[in-house]
């Protein structure tokens, strides 16, 4: 069972016709607040039952949850080639984010936010040692989950062996690479962004093609997980156009 908390997150999932067995509302909310949530549940037939709000805060794993809980099944992880679809729709180059070991939730779906509106076309994140999709994650990325496929991948290293057959280049994020401003990030592309505190791991960066860095001028010499994944997933689009 799966909990999708927050307005937003709500909306998309139904919209993308992510299976809900029911809703759970906070009684005391303003049901104009709802409206277009309660007309989308009424049309597909979803069960809306109501309660109070320590009801609705026991039963979320992140107590912003705005007043609704969808509950629904587990959610779907996609494979390598519906990310590859997905590229050959747009009519696009592949471009693919991949996670080697990010255990925060927060960042994981500010990752996949920024990922999804800026226009990749899937984020790769390992079984192991690593944070998953769950409700904190649906709410981070505002119902980014629901559109962009997200795959998990037994081993991250043997994964970009298979996408460098296919043709992709694959570059890790890392201050000893050089400044992404200055390289040629166009054509099929993978990203690798390293765990938050000890960045990308040793089999992983034997595997990249090249490395490349955000540059730094300030005082702080690093960024945030996925404050550094915007930056550069953003650059990568600029670049392709």
């Amino acid at each position: 069972m799966r909990k999708i908390a927050g307005r937003k997150p709500v909306i998309e999932a139904l919209k993308n016709d992510v299976k809900i067995d029911k809703l759970i509302i906070g009684r005391d909310i303003k049901k104009s607040f709802l409206t277009d949530v309660l007309k989308i549940a009424e049309k597909k037939g979803i069960e809306v039952n109501f309660t109070d709000k320590q009801g609705l805060d026991d039963m979320s794993e992140t107590l912003n949850h705005q007043g609704i809980i969808a509950i629904a099944g587990e959610f779907e992880y996609k494979e390598l080639e519906d990310v590859f679809a997905l590229a050959d729709e747009r009519g696009e180059s592949p471009f693919i984010v991949i996670l080697d070991e990010i255990t925060d939730v927060h960042n994981l779906g500010a990752i996949i936010r920024t990922a999804e509106c800026l226009g990749a076309h899937g984020v790769v994140i390992p079984k192991n040692r690593a944070a998953s999709v769950n409700a904190v994650v649906d709410k981070t990325s505002a119902g980014a989950v629901e559109y962009l496929p997200v795959v998990r991948v037994t081993n991250i290293t043997n994964t970009l062996k298979q996408l460098k057959e296919k043709g992709l280049w694959i570059y890790g994020a890392d201050m000893s690479g050089n400044v992404i401003y200055k390289e040629n990030l166009t054509g099929p592309i993978g990203i690798v962004i390293g765990n938050e505190g000890k960045g990308i791991s040793r089999l992983v960066r034997e595997n990249c093609d090249a490395m490349i860095k955000i540059p730094m001028s300030g005082k702080t010499n690093s960024l945030n997980a996925s404050c550094a994944a915007s930056i550069m997933i953003y650059d990568i689009v600029r670049q392709r156009g």
